[in-house]
């Protein structure tokens, strides 16, 4: 699966003055979908972009409001992006990890804040997207995105 190694292969991005990786736990599953199933309703750009968004949003939300109680923050994170990515048609699965590293995550994860729904959630799904509709589109019998919207 060339697809997935160069959509996941490391590389770091400046922002600012600071050095965020553009690697989240999250875009492995994603990259499951996007290169190795990618016919799926749910590998298709909006669910793969807006359900990283979306749940990211949610994840630190949920972190900043209940970070006193880690186990009912991660729970809501996580139920919360379920219902938010069904109630937008943006379901994407590893939304649901997106939005729990974001209350799990180490201490930089938690500095990061909102910066984490730019740089990892949305850069690294857009990365993801990109390769793909290069590597996905090479083969004749293949076509991705079977839709954008």
């Amino acid at each position: 699966m060339d697809g997935a190694f160069l959509g996941i292969a490391p590389r770091r991005s400046a922002f600012l003055t600071v050095d965020l990786t553009l690697m989240v736990g999250s875009i492995g599953a994603s990259a499951v979908l996007v290169y190795g199933a990618p016919r799926s309703p749910l590998a298709q750009p909006r669910n793969l972009v807006a359900g990283h968004l979306l749940s990211a949003i949610v994840g630190v939300a949920c972190w900043k409001l209940l970070h006193p109680w880690p186990w009912l923050a991660a729970s809501v994170a996580v139920a919360t992006a379920i219902a938010l990515m069904h109630a937008t048609r943006t379901l994407h699965p590893p939304g649901g990890a997106t939005a729990l590293i974001a209350v799990i995550g180490s201490p930089d994860v938690h500095a990061l804040g909102f910066l984490y729904v730019l740089v990892p959630c949305t850069l690294a799904p857009l990365v993801l997207l990109a390769v793909a509709l290069v590597v996905n589109n090479i083969p004749r019998f293949r076509r991705y995105p079977e839709y954008w919207l």
